[in-house]
């Protein structure tokens, strides 16, 4: 797509221009984001927004300014609150997310931040959250006390009740949890349920919540661009997300009453660390090299005092020394789960790493009941990409622990659903790594990590 003859003129300066003159502080986040015009004979929404750019379409320019700065102020919320990564993290979560259902949350949430203010115009049929609330859950509450308890996650959560061949998915799921089969079963059933629902198989009619909900965004165009920019790593990820967070309260903070933002509280980005971070800092402080005391060789004070202070001889003080020992990390795979080819790829890639950039020795221990293959390999020649995991059938930690305890490991992960006994506790650490969907099981000791 052909770049515009500046970057710094675009079909939205008016209202940007307009935006800062009444709210200097949240009016400049617009300062924060791209803008971008769409050529004016491709058809294309009046505005959208991928999280990254606002878009402008030719259409943008006939409406008038307090038009436009209500549009654009509702992009630039969107972009700040980010929805459409949020939506993105939301799908890597729960499997099928609606966009349009997702959208009009988003929107309600925009919308409601912004209606209390004069020197812009909503959108003609724009939803706000309290009608929201009051039309699809029978929520009574007022704007101010809404914004401050409903983020754009728990909202589109009550909303989506769509069913699945004739049931409520929702309730089918609960009526698992619940009791009937067991836990592998159940979440192989939502497994399934979800790769069809991903495949076009299995449609899904709406509910009476999401029912009612898309009738009262009937007429409204949706303006997220979910996936359009690419997403980054998830450190970059989650430092976006503080840093829109910090420019956010920031702002909030130096317009007072003139500022864009209500009371909004709970939809702001949320900050939290990428588990590669963690097992990084993890594994790094159990596996980093030890000094050992020396009697061959004097401390340095010792060397730099010369063995005396004044005229008295100085007993000897033996020095420290990096240790010979080679660290090594266990990694114990419990192949009775299933685990997504793509989380594998990274948690194999971080392992690799950790154990090259640390020289590391790695001992891997693969089993279910009972312990299957038993490997040693180099610092970052691991092999983790192969391991197959059948899913079904019950797991025993006990064998896999006393397996990776005979190697005296410094510290060991163990990637599980965490459905099994561990009867046996070794004495170096343990960070037990399991994914999104059993991020609610309980380990029976050491550190849980979840892998989202």
């Amino acid at each position: 797509m052909p770049e515009p003859a500046s970057v710094h003129r675009h079909r939205g300066t008016r209202a940007v221009q307009r935006m800062v003159e009444f709210a200097p502080s949240t009016g400049g986040l617009a300062l924060w984001a791209h803008h971008r015009d769409r050529p004016a004979d491709e058809p294309a929404p009046i505005i959208a927004t991928d999280g990254h750019t606002i878009w402008y379409g030719a259409a943008f320019e006939s409406l008038t300014l307090p038009e436009q700065a209500g549009l654009v102020a509702h992009e630039v919320l969107h972009v700040a609150l980010r929805h459409a990564q949020r939506y993105t993290e939301l799908q890597q979560f729960v499997g099928d997310v609606d966009l349009p259902l997702f959208n009009l949350c988003a929107d309600a949430i925009v919308d409601s931040t912004l209606g209390h203010l004069s020197w812009l115009e909503l959108p003609a049929g724009a939803v706000l959250l309290d009608r929201l609330l009051a039309s699809t859950l029978g929520i009574e509450t007022t704007l101010e006390k809404a914004l401050l308890e409903w983020d754009v996650e728990r909202l589109y959560r009550e909303i989506d009740d769509r069913r699945q061949d004739g049931r409520d998915g929702r309730r089918q799921g609960q009526k698992q949890q619940e009791g009937g089969d067991d836990g592998k079963a159940s979440r192989r059933s939502s497994a399934t349920s979800s790769k069809e629902s991903e495949d076009g198989q299995g449609e899904r009619s709406d509910g009476p919540r999401s029912g009612r909900a898309r009738a009262l965004a009937r007429g409204l165009v949706p303006d997220l661009l979910p996936g359009r920019h690419g997403a980054g790593s998830p450190e970059d990820e989650a430092e976006a997300s503080r840093e829109w967070r910090e420019r956010l309260t920031r702002a909030h903070a130096g317009d007072g009453a003139h500022s864009m933002l209500r009371t909004l509280l709970a939809d702001l980005p949320k900050t939290r660390t990428p588990w590669e971070q963690v097992l990084r800092l993890q594994l790094g402080r159990a596996l980093a090299p030890s000094a050992e005391t020396s009697w061959s060789r004097p401390a340095r004070s010792y060397i730099a005092n010369q063995g005396r202070m004044g005229s008295r001889r100085m007993p000897f003080e033996p020095g420290r020394t990096q240790s010979k020992r080679v660290p090594r990390l266990a990694v114990v795979v419990d192949v009775s789960g299933s685990v997504d080819d793509a989380l594998m790829e990274r948690f194999a890639r971080e392992i690799e790493a950790i154990t090259r950039r640390l020289e590391t020795g790695l001992v891997l221990v693969v089993g279910d009941e009972r312990v299957q293959r038993v490997e040693r390999f180099k610092p970052g020649q691991s092999d983790l990409r192969a391991i197959e995991f059948h899913g079904g059938g019950g797991t025993d930690f006990t064998p896999l622990l006393e397996e990776a305890d005979r190697h005296r490991p410094d510290i060991g992960v163990v990637l599980t659903d965490l459905d099994g006994p561990a009867r046996f506790r070794p004495h170096w650490p343990v960070v037990w790594a399991v994914t999104a969907k059993d991020a609610h099981a309980e380990a029976p000791f050491g550190r849980k990590l979840v892998l989202d």
